[in-house]
């Protein structure tokens, strides 16, 4: 009993995090999937202009990285986490007021701001209170919570859809469920207690910044495995919905990718122990590729429920793996890495949805976006694997993988 109280504060902070990322990604962000039939068949929106919500939504995250990751202190990303709890809830609420383009294109860019929070700020605010607090800086139950709020999204649709409500009421009723998940994300994260001079404590590992060959290769393939991720993440319940022999079940295909998800950071943890974080990033985005083409090649419910297992099991490991790249690289400011990581995985996600809606739109069919997502992945992994060969930054970070298992 006296372990359990002691952990208590340690599983309330990942805890705040699980919620902040259900708020954040969950319904602020990933509520726009499975609403986007709903509001294809209610409202006058077609393929293109929900590829650019889309696209607004994801240059809103872009914006949200930039700025977090320009913050030096502390107390400022604590404050602007809690600023994008707020706006995840208004962003929601905000989709329900009017079936206006203009006003869904302003609320999918805030929704997009908010959605940092839960995935840079929060990640950065809890291994801060978890290293001050001598705890091991792990973040695999909070990325679980990325896959929570994906099956949230999914569920809470479905249940909206059983009960017979129109795209307005399911967009408030999405609004109060945010409202009820910022309590837990704001009061169970304390505020830094204090800047912390030096590193916090102990000596801590030294940065040992990357060869410039390795950057230029991770971006390129950043942005290949950014591109191929926001496909199914934007379209798939459309995509499931459109065919006559699937429809119905696009929202349990998306209740099944945040299934797979959840687990995804944990389990590709344990493969990069085995085979290196390049080589686990490979194997992911492989894995990806197969998932993100199924659809276009069988409109079979097993092909299409594989698509989603591989799909949902692979997306969150590739962000982490090179999370924690950017943490070995840079240990005391892995900010540095990932700010310029995620411009390149943003730049990605703004031109892909809008360009495969307008494709879907001239074609009547997903299936020309879906190939080209493919293939971006496959040659984001065909870079990683030359990059695994020839760099010594890929060769040492795969051996400091699969040297320290208990990390």
């Amino acid at each position: 009993m006296a372990n359990l109280s002691l952990l208590s504060p340690r599983y309330r902070v990942l805890l705040a995090g699980v919620f902040s990322q259900i708020l954040c990604i969950g319904v602020a962000r990933f509520a726009f999937t499975p609403m986007l039939p709903v509001m294809q068949q209610q409202t006058w929106l077609n393929d293109a202009q929900g590829g650019w919500l889309a696209a607004l939504n994801y240059a809103g995250y872009m914006l949200g990285a930039l700025v977090a990751s320009s913050l030096h202190s502390i107390r400022l990303k604590d404050t602007l986490y809690r600023l994008t709890l707020l706006l995840a809830v208004l962003s929601t609420a905000g989709m329900a007021l009017a079936d206006s383009f203009w006003l869904w294109a302003g609320m999918r860019f805030v929704a997009g701001f908010s959605s940092s929070g839960a995935m840079l700020l929060a990640s950065g605010l809890i291994l801060h209170w978890l290293i001050s607090h001598r705890q091991r800086g792990e973040l695999g139950i909070h990325f679980a919570g990325l896959g929570v709020g994906i099956l949230v999204a999914a569920l809470a649709v479905e249940l909206m859809l059983r009960l017979s409500l129109d795209w307005q009421t399911q967009w408030w009723g999405f609004a109060v469920l945010a409202l009820a998940l910022l309590i837990p994300a704001w009061r169970w994260l304390p505020r830094p207690a204090k800047p912390m001079a030096g590193s916090g404590g102990s000596a801590q590992r030294q940065a040992t910044p990357p060869s410039r060959a390795f950057m230029r290769l991770m971006l390129a393939a950043y942005f290949c495995a950014g591109y191929g991720y926001v496909i199914s993440a934007t379209f798939i319940v459309a995509i499931v919905e459109r065919e006559p022999l699937l429809a119905g079940a696009g929202n349990w295909t998306f209740a099944l990718v945040g299934l797979a998800a959840a687990p995804a950071v944990m389990l590709w943890d344990l493969v990069a122990r085995r085979i290196g974080y390049l080589g686990a990033l490979i194997a992911a985005m492989i894995l990806q590729v197969v998932g993100i083409v199924l659809p276009a090649l069988t409109d079979s419910l097993a092909g299409v429920l594989l698509s989603a297992v591989l799909y949902g099991g692979t997306f969150l490991g590739c962000v982490s793996l090179v999370l924690t790249m950017a943490g070995r690289l840079y240990p005391q400011s892995p900010a540095r890495m990932m700010g310029r990581m995620t411009l390149a995985y943003g730049a990605a996600q703004i031109i892909a949805p809008a360009l495969t809606g307008m494709l879907a739109e001239a074609t009547g069919h997903y299936d020309t976006g879906l190939w080209l997502a493919g293939g971006f992945v496959a040659l984001g992994a065909v870079l990683l694997t030359w990059l695994r060969r020839v760099d010594q930054t890929a060769q040492r970070l795969d051996a400091e993988a699969k040297a320290a298992p208990s990390e």
